[in-house]
């Protein structure tokens, strides 16, 4: 190497001289070695000695012999050891060689600076809460996030039953840690495949009455990889999806590169329009969310999946916020409206309703195995630890029985009672048909702001919920209240909620029922809510849930 025959450069190993590499540039003219060498390979006009300096960080020997690549020198290199011990003068007559090269690159940190600016702008950029759940007393928490320990109350979680602490579920996750130990290690088709996996398998097939089930690390990862798989192998595929449907599935649909209808949410008769428009005999996929998770929508799921077939289409159906929660053992929509077999393949959740983590498909045999075999997500990943799959098989089955029947009419009951208080505060609570309460408040630095102050002033945890999840001016408050929040708990949230209301200057509407269905449009009439007879078989109607509400 060249630099052995510089004194200066030999009392550095070729690793600093990599490192610290800008910085000896500035020194080139200093040094009477360096000098030298370089003379020899450089025609330099005197008047353009100055501008050179690109040329010589190009060309220098003992730079380039040593393969030197131009980044961005840590702070310690521009410290004073270096200017003392090496080069004892101070650069002076021209900018730093970094400067220099990285104002003719893109600035990425300036980039990242105005993007996170903007988010801030708009009041939409996301401080988490610092959170630490109290598992002996749900749904009770302490938040962190002001440096001390506060006691909150939590409405907002996705742990709708709280089967995160139930003894049944604890116990058979400290089981598997004390036998299996903590992690999985692997992936499924390298030491990570267990018989605990195959088992929550079959369970979770068994539910949603189905041949085969698959277990992903998130839903998230679930519907994303079962899409782009999908989208990748059937051959000219298409597919059709709900306007309302959730980041994974848009995500999984867009990167297949495969052709996209979208259908306005929740509306099978635009669907059926898109459809006929599309030669019946390519491969088509219609996918979809039964529960929305931001405004409580129900779909009509078995209208959806029956002009799905009507034109040869599979249906994809995510029951995220839905297993657990419907049916008579918690497989949920599908179960509840007795459509099980029109759906071709489901996708579920193991962290919402059931109280763990992960995610799932079940469908044929065949398919799940094309899944199994051809999805990136789920083959390069680790598979879930043993404490995670006997958790999920615990609460499952808790679920599946009389006492999971029993959380769910408790949680129902709940739901009904502060909604209507909640209206009858003059809030403006939307009569959805789902577990899901959500408040509109139309702006997102004051819904920020209500959050806050609710956490602050009361101990109320409710998050705020911004664009990009939701469109702008229809930010909102999410509540979901469970099994386990007591009427005394539901006052006094009605309360606080109001007088926070009142100070933000937001309007209270009294006792306001809507005059039509949000999703099918018919007129309400308040004489019929209290008659037996249904006034509507849409499973997502409006309608229909405040006449069960009634009854």
């Amino acid at each position: 190497m060249k630099s052995a025959a510089c004194p200066f450069l030999n009392k550095f190993s070729t690793t600093s001289i990599r490192q610290f590499a800008p910085l000896f540039l500035n020194y080139v003219e200093k040094c009477p070695v360096m000098m030298t060498q370089t003379r020899q390979q450089w025609t330099i006009n005197k008047q353009n000695a100055a501008p050179e300096v690109e040329s010589q960080n190009n060309e220098c020997p003992y730079v380039t012999d040593a393969e030197v690549t131009v980044t961005e020198a840590p702070k310690v290199a521009q410290d004073d050891t270096i200017n003392q011990q090496l080069l004892k003068v101070k650069p002076h007559g021209k900018k730093h060689e970094l400067d220099q090269a990285t104002s003719r690159f893109f600035n990425y940190e300036g980039f990242f600076a105005s993007q996170l600016q903007k988010k801030k702008d708009e009041h939409t950029y996301r401080i988490f809460k610092k959170v630490m759940r109290d598992a002996s007393s749900f749904p009770q928490a302490y938040e962190h996030s002001a440096g001390i320990s506060k006691d909150i109350t939590v409405w907002c979680s996705n742990d709708y039953l709280g089967m995160s602490w139930h003894p049944k579920v604890k116990e058979a996750v400290s089981e598997a840690l004390m036998k299996h130990g903590a992690g999985s290690g692997g992936t499924r088709n390298i030491s990570g495949n267990s018989p605990l996996h195959e088992e929550l398998e079959r369970e979770l097939a068994k539910l949603h009455q189905k041949e085969a089930g698959l277990v992903f690390t998130s839903c998230y990862v679930a519907n994303d990889t079962t899409l782009f798989t999908l989208g990748k192998h059937l051959p000219g595929m298409h597919f059709f999806s709900d306007a309302g449907n959730h980041a994974s599935m848009i995500q999984g649909i867009r990167t297949s590169m495969a052709k996209k209808h979208v259908f306005r949410h929740n509306d099978p008769d635009h669907l059926e329009e898109l459809l006929k428009k599309v030669d019946p005999n390519v491969p088509k996929v219609v996918a979809f969310e039964t529960v929305h998770s931001m405004d409580g929508s129900i779909c009509p799921t078995v209208e959806m999946c029956e002009v799905a077939h009507k034109y040869g289409a599979l249906t994809f159906v995510d029951e995220v916020h839905a297993v657990g929660m419907y049916g008579e053992h918690g497989a949920g929509v599908g179960e509840q409206d007795n459509c099980l077999d029109k759906m071709d393949i489901i996708s579920g959740t193991l962290g919402k309703a059931f109280g763990n983590m992960g995610g799932y498909i079940v469908g044929s045999a065949k398919l799940v195995d094309m899944i199994r075999s051809f999805g990136a997500g789920f083959i390069f990943t680790t598979s879930l630890p043993p404490t995670v799959l006997k958790g999920c098989l615990a609460s499952v089955r808790v679920l599946a029985s009389d006492e999971g029947r029993e959380l769910r009419a408790r949680q129902k009951r709940n739901v009904k009672y502060l909604r209507e208080k909640l209206v009858a505060a003059g809030l403006p609570a939307s009569h959805s048909p789902s577990h899901i309460i959500p408040i509109m408040v139309g702006d997102a630095q004051l819904c920020t702001q209500i959050s806050n102050d609710l956490i602050t002033k009361y101990g109320i945890y409710v998050q705020s919920i911004n664009y990009p999840t939701v469109a702008r001016g229809t930010e909102r408050l999410r509540v979901a209240p469970t099994p386990h929040h007591t009427k005394a708990m539901m006052d006094e949230f009605v309360a606080n909620l109001t007088e926070l209301w009142k100070e933000t200057g937001l309007h209270l509407y009294g006792h306001v029922c809507p005059n039509t269905c949000s999703n099918c449009n018919k007129e309400l009439s308040i004489q019929k809510m209290f008659k037996p007879e249904p006034v509507c078989q849409r499973s997502n109607c409006t309608y229909a849930s405040l006449q069960a509400a009634l009854a």
